[in-house]
């Protein structure tokens, strides 16, 4: 089955089997365009003639290239066009009675050799390769959208597939110039398969009224660094698409996380299925564009209707590397900050940390000589919570323990002024729980900043049933004041980036557990294919696989969700010691600081 796929037949013109002709033509394969409806042919065609207008404008290819393209895609209304390709995409519905009609029909038209690939990203291909005459040459063929820029393609292997034809198609993946990732035959794959169960979590999240769609979107974009926020990648997918994928997931998974959420089956079915209806977690200029529009749920400007609490100084306690990153952020944003720490020795030492980082930053040309050394004389290190008196912000940063925590709240709650407000940074631990060591519990507020302080411009205000209207907006206040972008959220573990981002690190271990894909493949398909920063792996071994336990097990405490419950490599791997690049291995091996 060595072939080498001179002709190609692309059967399916819609967004998806468009960008995939326009690739394979660009990359001198002779394409034949099949579909049913001349419109979506015709619309196919001006695609192509579109981006190779605007290749040639940008000077990528000439005008003579440009003719050679458009001369090597042909549209067809008929499968029979298909007789003489060597290799069959097709990207027809997802629906297995239209997909295995296609696949018997071709079966008696193309020639015993040829490879028939599905473009499925949600359904069984090796359902659809025992329908066939000849299973071991069919496969999946999973590209991107928009397929000629996402450089991921997932080239999936039933137990009928023949070695050869993956090694064909493999071949010609890198020959297109895309990253091929090989994955087993389960619905979603590998990108599909982390990615939706999160998407599925954020709906959940919003239907539950936890948190806004516009702050649900902005914590994953600028905690997680994501090009898009979940409900937004929902709408540009297609919620109903979504949907889709979510069913085929949860019959194959039994995941309660796989089970689609409600508000998905209630947006479907009144055709509010995102972009391209003009409406769906979001409200559009017309169906199609990508323009946002105000509707009913869009928030005000400024228009809380209580005022925040005066903050002039600002006191943080704690010496460690977010402790003195939230130094840092307040001085540089012109407040007075008391730094606190057990001794201080330990207080001085995070002031040099900062002094270090700010020196840093004026040698990049991000800060002046002038404005580090203002911010610098703004901090005041001090050895006992005693220096706090005045301050009228107090900010904890310590460990991420529960009975330390709430120790230090009861000396904050005898030394802080009335009327000062007392923030916690947990990131997994009840605020109230903390908020109930004082006696005023109504001045508590969570105040999780995310790390590195001075980079990262989320912070998530984590309002108790006990916390004040005017806190909630002091801390709003404040977040303007020092540049950051507050998402609102309930006492709830994990809040909003870690309740999202924790079961999709969880479920990427579990497909390694199971032998599903390799680390690399995984962390491959996610940058490649979700547009992430960092692939899982990456990401678990720089947070901490000790860190990322216990937030693993604090998820599932709260929420009693099997499919939560900490996959038993992680477990292992910290009890082993392998915590990850502070340690020196985690999951991959790493050099020693």
């Amino acid at each position: 089955m060595d072939t080498p796929f001179s002709t190609i037949a692309v059967v399916g013109l819609g967004t998806m089997g468009t960008g995939i002709a326009e690739v394979l033509a660009r990359a001198g394969h002779e394409v034949v365009g099949i579909d049913i409806d001349g419109a979506a042919s015709r619309r196919a065609v001006a695609s192509l003639e579109a981006a190779t207008e605007r290749a040639v404008r940008r000077g990528r290819i000439t005008e003579r290239e440009r003719g050679r393209v458009l001369a090597r895609f042909r549209t067809h209304d008929d499968l029979r066009a298909a007789a003489d390709a060597e290799l069959v995409v097709e990207v027809v519905p997802e629906s297995y009675e239209i997909k295995q009609q296609v696949f018997r029909e071709l079966d008696a038209i193309v020639s015993p050799n040829a490879i028939l690939a599905t473009g499925t990203n949600a359904l069984s291909v090796t359902r659809l390769a025992a329908e066939s005459l000849r299973p071991e040459r069919v496969l999946g063929l999973h590209f991107f959208n928009p397929a000629p820029a996402m450089r991921l393609v997932e080239v999936v292997s039933s137990v009928l597939t023949a070695p050869p034809a993956v090694e064909a198609v493999t071949a010609l993946a890198r020959s297109l110039g895309k990253e091929p990732v090989a994955v087993g035959d389960r619905p979603g794959f590998v990108a599909d398969g982390l990615l939706f169960g999160y998407l599925n979590q954020a709906a959940a999240m919003y239907e539950a009224n936890y948190a806004s769609r516009e702050d649900i979107d902005a914590a994953m974009r600028l905690g997680c660094g994501l090009p898009m926020g979940p409900l937004a990648l929902l709408d540009l997918i297609g919620i109903d698409t979504a949907r889709t994928v979510l069913e085929a997931m949860y019959a194959s998974s039994h995941d309660r996380l796989h089970a689609p959420a409600p508000v998905l089956r209630q947006l479907s079915e009144a055709g509010l299925t995102g972009r391209k209806a003009g409406r769906g977690f979001y409200t559009y200029a017309e169906p199609g564009s990508r323009t946002v529009v105000p509707d009913a749920l869009t928030p005000g400007e400024g228009t809380s209707p209580v005022a925040g609490r005066p903050v002039r100084s600002v006191g943080v306690a704690g010496s460690g590397t977010m402790a003195s990153g939230i130094a840092e952020v307040f001085a540089k944003a012109g407040h007075d900050v008391v730094l606190v720490a057990r001794g201080r020795e330990k207080a001085d030492a995070a002031k040099a940390r900062i002094a270090k980082s700010l020196e840093r930053s004026v040698a990049k040309g991000r800060l002046t000589a002038e404005a580090r050394d203002g911010a610098l004389a703004r901090i005041t290190p001090a050895g006992s919570p005693d220096a706090l008196a005045e301050v009228d912000l107090a900010v904890e940063a310590v460990a991420e323990d529960l009975a330390v925590k709430q120790q230090l709240f009861a000396t904050l709650d005898k030394v802080c002024k009335p009327g000062a407000v007392l923030a916690t940074t947990t990131s997994s631990l009840p605020v109230v729980a903390i908020a109930r060591a004082t006696s005023r519990p109504q001045d508590v507020v969570g105040m999780h900043f995310f790390n590195p302080a001075p980079a990262m411009k989320l912070v998530e205000v984590v309002r108790t049933v006990l916390t004040a209207d005017d806190v909630r907006a002091t801390v709003h206040e404040v977040c303007g004041t020092i540049r950051k972008h507050p998402v609102d959220c309930g006492d709830r573990a994990g809040f909003i980036v870690n309740a999202l981002l924790f079961p999709y690190l969880n479920n990427a271990i579990k497909m390694v557990e199971e032998h599903y894909a390799s680390l690399d493949d995984i962390d491959a398909a996610m940058k490649l294919g979700g547009g992430y920063p960092m692939g899982p792996f990456e990401l678990l071994d720089v947070v901490g696989l000790d860190v990322s336990l216990a937030i693993e097990k604090v998820l599932h405490d709260e929420f009693r969700d099997p499919g939560l419950a900490p996959a038993p490599l992680l477990e292992h791997l910290v009890a082993a010691g392998c915590l990850g690049r502070k340690t020196g291995r985690g999951f991959r091996e790493h050099a020693r600081r």
